[in-house]
């Protein structure tokens, strides 16, 4: 079998039991009359999505038809789909998932241990802008970034004198930076607030707005992240990027002193000063 005709059964499997778990009185409709099956008819489900009895049955069919993000959205309203329930309905019907909406900024107390428990450097917390939810107290004083206050990376990375003040470093990773930056906006093109930020930093920054208007795309490369701060010196970390499963928005970035370098054993004593002044 194909994997597109895999998927097709796929898709008129999970229909059908989708449809099956809606009662008619959970949508409004009268419940009287004896049914076969539980659940929705599809003509019942065609209706309240406002399509054509014919092409929801050949889409529950598993079909070869014309489908869009609108119609499929219609129909998992109306089957009461979860988030990651219709994205996956994109991916049997032949579309790219639409990307999360994540309107969650407050920090799980989970997330926030993993941060804080991160010993070996700064650690931080970022929305899909770049933004910062949370970030360990290594971060705070390595970054010179006040827990509470808004930052955002992109922003810093051209802003901040402790990442400028290791010019060749600075500018050998800063088109990878706005090329990964552009790649997520280009996952929700309708989002204006990726335009917002990068429209703000461009009128501030010419070495920023020269790299915009590259249109670069990319995904973020494993680049030195290089600072100078002002009592310990010269830093450098290998940054690590994960994202968040049950918060696709996030992602949690991890600072690891490069190896090769005296980082680590100028941040041990920084390190055990902020355990004793944040134990916990």
């Amino acid at each position: 079998m194909s994997s597109t005709a895999r998927r097709r059964d796929e898709l008129r499997d999970f229909l059908r039991a989708r449809r099956a778990r809606v009662l008619p009185q959970d949508v409004g409709l009268p419940a009287a009359g004896r049914r076969r099956t539980p659940g929705l008819r599809r003509e019942e489900v065609a209706m309240l999505a406002g399509v054509g009895v014919s092409w929801y049955t050949w889409l529950e069919q598993g079909r070869d038809i014309t489908v869009s993000g609108e119609v499929l959205d219609a129909v998992a309203r109306v089957l009461r789909l979860s988030e990651v329930e219709r994205a996956h309905l994109y991916v049997l019907a032949g579309l790219n998932p639409p990307v999360s909406a994540g309107s969650a900024v407050t920090v799980t107390a989970e997330i926030r241990a993993v941060i804080d428990g991160w010993d070996r450097g700064p650690a931080i917390v970022r929305d899909r802008y770049w933004n910062i939810l949370a970030l360990n107290a290594t971060a705070e004083n390595v970054f010179g970034c006040e827990s509470g206050e808004p930052h955002n990376c992109l922003v810093t990375f051209f802003t901040n004198p402790r990442y400028r003040a290791l010019p060749e470093l600075w500018a050998d990773a800063a088109p990878g930076v706005v090329a990964a930056y552009r790649a997520d906006a280009a996952l929700v093109p309708d989002d204006s607030e990726f335009h917002r930020v990068a429209g703000e930093l461009a009128a501030l920054e010419p070495a920023f707005a020269e790299l915009w208007d590259r249109h670069d795309v990319a995904a973020p490369a494993q680049a030195v992240n290089a600072l100078r701060h002002p009592d310990l010196g010269d830093l450098y970390f290998d940054a690590t990027t994960l994202t968040v499963a049950d918060h696709p928005n996030w992602s949690v970035v991890l600072y690891n002193p490069k190896p090769g370098t005296d980082s680590a054993a100028r941040l041990a004593g920084l390190v055990s000063r902020l355990v004793v002044t944040h134990p916990g």
